[in-house]
């Protein structure tokens, strides 16, 4: 079964000034992201902004993105929803539009055991076809609920296509020991961007980077470097987007996204769902004049 690798992107999702999906723009993020050498789509992620969005509209921007991408790279649909109803039905329409898999984000809010996640997972993977990859997706600081290695593994003792895991805290000793599960076959992606040469310089498979759609010449550096097995080069370029990161992080991280898209022309509107909230025009202009400062389009070494 398929599995990630690399620089795997959480898209976000555009919207209309009218609070609509922005399909055109949806298009236009998805070609940046692949002619940029990225290596993998990840839409209705937490970058794009998946639990104030419909149903329906994860289904639209969903279906864009894979139907748009058409295999030039694997799209992986981010599934998890408020309810299991809702994460069976996202699932099962991901398989339906031809994506590549799917990332499951643990049920959120309200606190579950660790067999009740289990048996979450379980749920989910028998509703899709035994083939059809399936990753875990933690990030406990958002969805209160998390993964740890005991329960991973049990959720792939039961479940053969749960492939992998994206877990998103900076624990490296959790995430070393993620990949010694099914005989250290088990994926493992992280969400902290300054640990994606080193979990792969370790054996793991790559970072889900949403910093990646605004700078993306520096993750395809990073891949390549990584690649070639040369680590020196990889950390030159780890540490320069490590510096890039912090401006784009310093303020709401999504919002800062959609104004760096907007202001590079890939997208239309840097409108948020929401309660999310905007930028302000100050917040805007100290982003993109700091970052004009670093020459961040340009790689350097």
């Amino acid at each position: 079964m398929k599995k990630l690798f690399g620089t795997v992107v959480p898209i976000v999702t555009p919207l209309t000034e009218d609070d609509e999906i922005d399909v055109q723009s949806l298009k236009n993020l998805t070609d940046h992201c692949i002619d940029n050498g990225l290596q993998c789509l990840y839409p209705c992620g937490t970058t794009g902004e998946m639990m104030y969005l419909t149903v329906s509209e994860r289904k639209l921007a969903a279906e864009t993105v894979v139907r748009h991408a058409d295999k030039r790279v694997p799209v992986f649909v981010q599934a998890g929803a408020w309810n299991l109803s809702d994460t069976i039905e996202l699932a099962r329409h991901a398989v339906e539009i031809g994506a590549d898999g799917i990332g499951v984000v643990t049920p959120v809010f309200y606190k579950l055991s660790s067999q009740g996640l289990v048996d979450f997972y379980e749920s989910v993977a028998a509703a899709v076809p035994a083939d059809f990859p399936v990753y875990l997706y933690s990030i406990p600081q958002n969805a209160v609920n998390d993964i740890d290695a005991a329960t991973a593994e049990a959720v792939a003792k039961r479940c053969p296509n749960v492939v992998g895991i994206k877990y998103s805290r900076p624990d490296f000793t959790k995430l070393q020991q993620f990949m010694m599960i099914r005989e250290e076959t088990f994926s493992v992606l992280v969400g902290p961007d300054h640990l994606f040469e080193a979990l792969c310089a370790v054996g793991g498979d790559g970072v889900v980077s949403g910093n990646a759609m605004c700078i993306p010449e520096h993750y395809a550096k990073i891949w390549e470097a990584l690649q070639a097995k040369d680590f020196d080069l990889a950390t030159k370029y780890q540490r320069r987007t490590n510096i890039l990161n912090e401006v784009m992080c310093a303020v709401n991280n999504i919002a800062a996204y959609k104004v760096i898209l907007k202001k590079e022309g890939v997208i239309a509107t840097a409108k948020m769902r929401r309660p999310m909230e905007n930028l302000t025009l100050e917040q805007e202009k100290e982003l993109l004049d700091t970052l004009e400062g670093l020459n961040y389009r340009k790689v350097l070494i």
